[in-house]
This record gives C-alpha cells, structure tokens and sequence, in this order.
C-alpha cells in the first residue's frame, strides 16, 4: 500500500478534544489516499498510565466511526525488537553508555554534547551519538525546518537509566516496523521530528512524509492534556464533537442533512484539504 498512517496515543487517560483532532486529521489523510490507518497504544511508561485508557481509546474512536486497520499494536509488547535495535546501534558505534547525572549535564545548559566515559557496571542510560550536521525536512503545513540536533538537543537517550524506553527509539522503531509512510501528529512532536530521522539513518530505514498540526489549547494558553485536566470527549454528541474538530481544522462544513458520523467523515475524506489548515502553532477552542 502507498499510503500508511497511524494514530499514536499514550494511554495515560481517556481522549480529549484535541485528542479528537490528531486522531481524525491522521484518519482523514490515509483515507483520503486510500491509505491504511492504524492504531498504536505507546504504552511505555507504566508510571504515568491509566490502567483503563487503552480500552478507553477504543471505545471513544469506535464511538466516532474512526475505525481502525489490522489489530491494535502495544509498544509494551515490543521490548525485544527494541533490544534488537538498540544492539544494532551499539555494533555500529552509533550509541554509548552514560550516567553522567543532572549536575554535570546542567553545565551544558542539560544538554549531552560528546562521549562520556560510563562504567555499565552502574545505572546508566543507553544515549545515541548526534552530529553536529543539520536536519532537514518540509512538512505539509508548517514548511521547511531545520535543526542541528546535537548542538540544540544533546546526545539523545534512547533507554533511560530506570530501564523504560525513550520515545524517540520506540516510534523510529514502530513506524519502520509497521511500514508507515505519512505521519501526521501535533505540532509539539515537530522539533523531535529531525532527532528521529537522525536515528533513521543510523539504521539505514525510509523516512515518512510529515505533517503537523496546530495544538488546541485552553484560555491559559496550556496545550490540552491529561496533566491540565482537560475533559475527556463527551460520547453523547460524537457527531458534534468531529464537526466541531473539522472547524477546527478549517475544513469544508459537513452538511447538516448527514445525521451520522459515518456520513460526516466520508464529507470529509471526500473533502479534506490539508493546505487550508493554520500554519499557527496553537488555537484556542
């Protein structure tokens, strides 16, 4: 297939509305390439989770006719693949052990710029060398973007000392693996964008075409999230809510003759025009 896409939430609560808008921008790019569109639960960080948001998430998309393709993918069920890479990497020459702690690291403005010498004997983190070489990549809203990761981000952890998986190895991992071509998420994940393509070609994988899109965020100007209490997504006015994340997202107006979720997204599919969503980096609901 040409087209393969993904929604990629983290179960630590139910979805909220700008859940809602990331889910459904992600869905109506693949299907309106006649593309797949799969759902990944990036589970990793049992701390932080709700023991009840990954059957939640289901049930709130499954509520809003986004059905997804194949079966759910758990990142908690993919600890040996990401060993496999993290091996890889350590072959290569590309990662180094460090328990260089807060303080050392605080004299570089927190960030790791160079090998350092750590005894794997005690608690360390598994960190990947950057370049000092700039990123480049055009996303389909916000354009060019550069960035030099090693100078503006640091060596970048790919396995925390506590043993959890970084984000960044997971979803190179993920989406190579699930073979994704576009991924379209939230504009807060575009400054990760050029540290993971770093890793791709450490690995020698493809890269995805991007997108992103503008955070929906509260009179605060708090990004929504689970950590602001923002509201999970009213199940009784589901076609309410996808109408209101298709304003949101500036899209054609479904009409109000279709009484259906499911006649509302194929308005939408058969509508969608990525080129007229905000270049901002945030809007208020």
């Amino acid at each position: 297939m040409s087209y393969i896409g993904r929604f990629a939430p983290t179960p630590t609560g139910p979805l909220h509305f700008g859940s809602l808008v990331a889910a459904l921008a992600s869905y109506l790019d693949a299907k309106a390439h006649n593309g797949a569109w799969l759902l990944r639960i990036e589970d990793l960080d049992p701390p932080r989770e709700d023991p009840n948001a990954t059957k939640l998430i289901q049930q709130q998309l499954i509520a809003h006719d986004l059905h997804w393709d194949g079966q759910v993918s758990l990142q908690s069920q993919h600890h040996k693949r990401y060993e496999d890479v993290l091996a890889q990497l350590r072959e290569s020459g590309d990662l180094f052990a460090c328990n260089c702690s807060r303080k050392q690291l605080a004299e570089q403005q927190g960030k790791h710029l160079g090998r350092c010498h750590s005894n794997t004997e005690q608690p360390h983190a598994w960190r990947l060398a950057m370049k000092d070489d700039p990123i480049h990549f055009k996303d389909r809203v916000y354009g060019s973007y550069t960035e030099t990761p090693l100078s503006e981000v640091g060596d970048q952890v790919l396995k925390r000392k506590d043993g959890y998986y970084a984000y960044q190895l997971a979803v190179v991992a993920d989406d190579h693996d699930a073979g994704i071509t576009h991924v379209v998420r939230g504009v807060d994940l575009l400054d990760n964008t050029a540290r993971q393509i770093y890793l791709m070609q450490c690995l020698g994988y493809p890269i995805p075409n991007y997108m992103h899109i503008p955070l929906i965020t509260n009179d605060q100007g708090q990004k929504l999230s689970k950590q602001n209490q923002a509201k999970a997504l009213d199940l009784t006015q589901p076609q309410q809510n996808l109408r209101h994340a298709l304003h949101f997202l500036q899209q054609a107006e479904p009409p109000t003759s279709l009484p259906t979720c499911s006649e509302v997204l194929a308005f939408a599919v058969e509508n969608w025009q990525p080129k007229t969503i905000p270049a901002n980096k945030q809007g208020l609901i």
